[in-house]
């Protein structure tokens, strides 16, 4: 144990962290950097915000060519190995790259790793992206090389000063030579390819395709102009910051002060050299004549120009993709957020100046007034709050009119324009997301409402009418006329504080009490009736399931076109041609299963009308299990797409039980058979002793694997429908039927398919191969080529496109409930030679906080 310790700790100290230890170094510096001129920070503000504004305008200017001459160095970096990388695209690679590699690791070179969606869906692989990437990374240090060099000769010559920054070129010439040489070492499969090939053999197939592309060495020269053009964008960002601030502008001083700034950068494994570059350009800037507060001044102006602004630009660049997400979710928290404001405002005092001033315009009633309107609109918000996430017409309406409302409240309430504004932000973001919220409000609802809240009305009114003309002197002190009496009714039903009505009794109290919490609950339940989301009818047409048939017949061509005839569905029929779209509605989602039955040149135009009919219905979209080959069908509607899963399909021709790798099923069917165990097809139609003996495999295999029956893509154990299919069954030597599939009709041509397949506690190990086994040889004796095998849901992700589907792919590795899914993939692989991927398609982000949910419930019977 002590040798075992100690050659633990051997190992530990061996490693040498350099990249650790820099890091730290670097970080401490930067800490240490702004400790040390705190004073000096303290000095520079006055004169950074007396900056020209043209100048600094200029310097944004600056940065934008910064980020246009670094996108092309990565357009002609890609084209130097024969790929179109378009302009925008190359922006977009630059600024996400960017932003990494300031919070990762020796961060220039670890982002590189990253590839941003658009350009792994122009087809390029990997290995094209990598050697692009490394002539980009390339042609930067040669840059800093043949700009740094004359730049520090003219500066040692001229000040005779950073005569050490040599060594910092020295370095970067000795990674740009020695790069080169194992490139060339690699290319032409020299000394250092073969030692790699010796000890890393595995690696030698990966460097033969980087290798093996021919590099166009005038577009990559191109490059290395534009990396150049970058370098002078640097000296000049730090030129302007010069002019911006009023300072003597030198050329000289600005070149020499951005090349020991890169260098820092070059040599800095973690936020691109934060700390140590303003450090080593302020102490350069002050060598060179400027004083310190200049320096630093200087810095960070260019500091903003060169790492800030193009930083939140590539944070920006990310959440772009997310933006449709961001304000599907920003009205419905802006809405809570107002509520809450809403409610804080009224329950904590006003700022006495501006109440004092207020009540030189306004009535004291209004006020109070407005404070008990805004504290119910607060409250109100908060609920409709919920609403909108779900996507509700009228309460998008509700919110509107109580974000005016809240906003001219608080206005007269305390003149609070704080919250007035928030209000207005509110109200502004709603009225850009009208197209958002189309799911229609139960219209009987909100004429109950509208009729119970005139009913409620009028008894309040008569009751408090009667009260206070016949209540006793005692309870306020005033013998009420009718119309105080009136008055005082309607003020309290309305939500408005009464001044002149001072009650002195506890009755007066309880009355005015008893009558406010009628209007609030009037009120509410009216409000409540408006937002009341309306339940979509989901009933067939009479003879939906005849109609739907035959056009199955005729126009079938998927798999699971079989299940768009089951009575769990609705079908939308078409007005325009022959063809429908097969559904089911969950909550306010109309889930279509597959694609429309129609033929191929009128499915587009059935997929936009299912679309307007689910539109005018306040339903929402998703499309459950489309084929790769027909989301082309989708994008006339600018949908978004999931992967969800992969479906298995076997070419019959190509199977055979031969070979090293069938051996294990030989095995399994071998042992079968010594045991006694017959595999049988059963034709339809089935006796009813058979049906019995399949439904109590069935409820075993329910019960005892913890499953539940589900529909929609698939069908659950019917005895009608069994018994007039065809059925393989393995039953053991006494009889009794231990697994079974059924094998229902499949649309697509020349392919065979089943749908359940279960077995009982007891049955073998290989039952199930059996069971297919047979179904191939059923499959051949029909002359048809293929079987499709169903889909196995959460796999085939093997680089996700977008967040989704990495935690899609996370979840099905990582969390224990979904791991069969894995047994599932590995049984099919034994058969399947063609994997087909299959998609969600939705509307955006937002509802796939919804879908799980919805499909969920669509999937039960």
């Amino acid at each position: 144990m002590h040798n075992s310790l100690k050659n633990k700790l051997i190992k530990i100290s061996s490693k040498t962290y350099w990249r650790e230890i820099l890091a730290f170094l670097m970080l401490f510096l930067a800490i240490f950097f702004f400790r040390s001129e705190r004073k000096e920070l303290l000095h520079i503000v006055p004169l950074i915000k007396q900056a020209d504004p043209l100048w600094v305008i200029a310097g944004l200017f600056s940065t934008t060519l910064y980020i246009m001459l670094q996108a092309g160095i990565y357009r002609y970096s890609f084209a130097a190995i024969d790929l179109l990388l378009k302009w925008r695209h190359a922006t977009i690679l630059f600024l996400k790259r960017n932003f990494l590699s300031v919070f990762l690791p020796a961060g220039g070179v670890s982002a590189l790793a990253y590839s941003p969606s658009q350009i792994r869906k122009a087809g390029y692989n990997k290995t094209q992206i990598h050697q692009a990437s490394g002539l980009y990374a390339f042609a930067g240090l040669m840059t800093v090389f043949i700009a740094g060099l004359p730049v520090i000769a003219y500066t040692v010559i001229r000040t005779g000063q950073f005569k050490s920054s040599w060594l910092g070129l020295i370095i970067v010439l000795l990674i740009i030579g020695g790069i080169a040489a194992i490139v060339f070492s690699l290319k032409q499969k020299g000394i250092f390819y073969k030692w790699i090939d010796r000890k890393f053999p595995a690696f030698t197939p990966a460097l033969n395709e980087i290798f093996a592309t021919n590099v166009s060495i005038k577009k990559f020269m191109v490059a290395v102009l534009f990396s150049v053009g970058v370098e002078l964008s640097g000296m000049l960002q730090i030129l302007i910051a010069m002019l911006a601030l009023g300072l003597p502008a030198s050329f000289a001083a600005a070149a020499a002060a951005y090349i020991i700034a890169v260098l820092m950068m070059v040599i800095s494994p973690f936020m691109r050299g934060l700390g140590a570059v303003e450090l080593s350009m302020a102490y350069v800037l002050t060598q060179l004549g400027y004083s310190a507060t200049q320096a630093l001044s200087i810095t960070i102006l260019f500091r903003v120009f060169e790492f800030w602004l193009p930083l939140v630009a590539g944070l920006l660049a990310f959440a772009w993709k997310g933006r449709k997400l961001f304000l599907r979710l920003a009205p419905a928290l802006l809405t809570f957020s107002l509520g809450l404001i809403n409610i804080i405002s009224v329950v904590t005092p006003p700022i006495h100046q501006r109440l004092r001033l207020l009540r030189e315009y306004i009535p004291v009633t209004a006020i109070h007034g407005s404070n008990l309107l805004v504290l119910f609109i607060g409250f109100a918000l908060l609920i409709t709050s919920a609403y909108l996430f779900r996507g509700l017409r009228n309460a998008w309406i509700v919110a509107i009119t109580l974000a005016v409302l809240s906003g001219i409240g608080h206005l007269i309430k305390a003149l609070d324009y704080e919250e007035a504004i928030a209000a207005g932000i509110t109200l502004i973001v709603l009225l850009s997301t009208v197209s958002q919220y189309r799911i229609h409000s139960n219209i009987s609802f909100i004429r109950a409402g509208f009729k119970t809240t005139a009913i409620s009305f009028a008894a309040v009114m008569l009751f408090g009418y009667i009260s206070f003309y016949f209540i006793d002197i005692k309870h306020f002190g005033i013998d009420f006329t009718w119309k105080e009496s009136l008055v005082h009714t309607l003020n309290i039903f309305l939500l408005v504080k009464d001044s002149t009505l001072n009650p002195i009794t506890n009755f007066g109290h309880e009355f005015i009490l008893f009558i406010r919490i009628l209007g609030f609950a009037t009120w509410g339940f009216l409000f409540f009736t408006m937002i009341k989301p309306k339940k979509i009818a989901s009933i067939n047409e009479e003879d939906a399931i005849e109609k739907a048939t035959l056009m199955v017949k005729e126009f079938g061509n998927s798999p699971v076109d079989y299940f768009k005839l089951g009575n769990d569905k609705l079908h939308y029929f078409s007005k325009l041609q022959d063809g429908f779209v097969a559904y089911r509605i969950a909550e306010v989602f109309a889930v279509a299963l597959d694609e429309p039955v129609c033929t191929e040149e009128n499915k587009k135009e059935l997929i936009t009308e299912f679309e307007a009919f689910c539109k005018s219905k306040g339903l929402k979209t998703a499309w459950y299990r489309v084929d790769e080959n027909s989301i082309t069908s989708f994008n006339q509607l600018k949908k978004q797409k999931i992967i969800i899963g992969q479906e298995a399909v076997m070419e019959i021709a190509q199977f055979t039980l031969e070979g090293k790798d069938k051996k294990s099923i030989r095995n399994g069917l071998n042992a079968l058979l010594k045991k006694g165990y017959i595999v049988s097809v059963h034709e339809a139609p089935q006796p009813i002793d058979l049906m019995l003996a399949l439904q109590k495999v069935s409820n075993e295999w329910l019960e005892a694997f913890d499953r539940e029956e589900l529909v929609f893509s698939q069908g659950i154990f019917n005895k009608q429908e069994l018994q007039n299919q065809d059925i393989i069954t393995v039953t053991d030597n006494a009889g009794n039927v231990q697994a079974f599939l059924n094998i229902i009709p499949d649309y697509a041509e020349d392919e065979c398919t089943y749908d359940l397949i279960r077995k009982t506690t007891e049955a073998p190990g290989a039952s199930m191969d059996a069971l297919i086994i047979k179904l191939i040889e059923y499959a051949k004796e029909k002359n048809l080529l293929f079987l499709n095998l169903g889909m196995v849901a959460m796999t085939g992700i093997t680089e996700p496109d977008n967040t989704a589907e990495l935690i899609i792919k996370l979840a099905a590795t990582k969390i224990k409930r979904f791991q069969h899914y894995k047994g599932l993939r590995e049984f099919k692989e034994k058969y399947a030679t063609i994997w087909e991927n299959k998609y969600l398609v939705y509307e955006n982000d937002f509802d796939l906080v919804q879908l799980p949910s919805v499909l969920n419930k669509i999937m039960k019977p």
